[in-house]
């Protein structure tokens, strides 16, 4: 088996879902004793959140290339970066490494694409649902349309993500409330639903969702799965 290096961390919440699901994957492939064979850099997540609020995107990015440096370094054949946001600075670690960053937007589109979707609502970190990085590759790579909350609701969402759910709290009103916006975007004409939170998978699992949901996390476990059996 291939290498995978992980950064992880934001928030290390969802970075133990990669953990686990990764080494399921190999597991339920391979069976017996087997398990991945992963190097993992947790960051602290606390300063690269303070980054994100200050705007201060290129000193995060440097951040998280000394850690895909690191990885690779180690012995790391590709990079998971187990987070949504953080790929608006997924350049910035590209340019550090020789080694391939398995893109979260590309797994999300890819798994999109083979159901024929074409509209999707989209659930994220404000980040996620107001800036372009993410979005316009699911656009010009994949087709993809996306529909997002209205402002208020994404401050909400926003605030759920950072207050509640990267602190390992999920609590039924914000269940209620995240499964209450995905119908009305399914009202206006959504198709799926996106979860482009590591976190909000967590939060969901279980429910009875008005919309097919896309868990970004799972379909980039899925993508690095694959990375990391490709000779089996």
């Amino acid at each position: 088996m291939r290498t995978l290096g992980v950064l992880g961390g934001m928030s290390w919440e969802s970075t133990v879902t990669y953990y686990q699901l990764l080494n399921r994957g190999v597991r339920d492939r391979l069976g017996g004793l087997h398990s991945a064979p992963l190097l993992l850099h947790s960051v602290d997540f606390a300063q690269i959140a303070a980054q994100q609020k200050a705007g201060e995107w290129d000193a995060a990015g440097r951040v998280l290339a000394e850690a895909a440096r690191g990885l690779e370094g180690a012995g790391a054949t590709a990079l998971l970066l187990a987070t949504n946001t953080m790929h608006k600075v997924a350049a910035a670690i590209e340019q550090a490494v020789d080694i391939p960053l398995l893109h979260i937007g590309d797994a999300v589109g890819q798994a999109l694409q083979a159901r024929g979707i074409k509209h999707a609502a989209l659930l994220g970190t404000r980040f996620i649902m107001q800036e372009d990085f993410y979005r316009e590759r699911l656009d010009r790579r994949f087709g993809i349309q996306v529909r997002v909350p209205d402002a208020e609701a994404m401050v909400e969402i926003d605030r759920v993500i950072f207050q509640e759910l990267c602190v390992g709290r999920f609590q039924s009103e914000a269940r209620a409330f995240y499964l209450d916006q995905l119908a009305q975007l399914k009202a206006g004409g959504a198709q799926a639903a996106i979860l482009s939170c590591t976190e909000i998978g967590l939060l969901l699992e279980g429910c009875e969702s008005p919309l097919p949901l896309v868990d970004s996390a799972e379909r980039h476990v899925a993508m690095g799965l694959e990375w990391m059996l490709a000779d089996f």
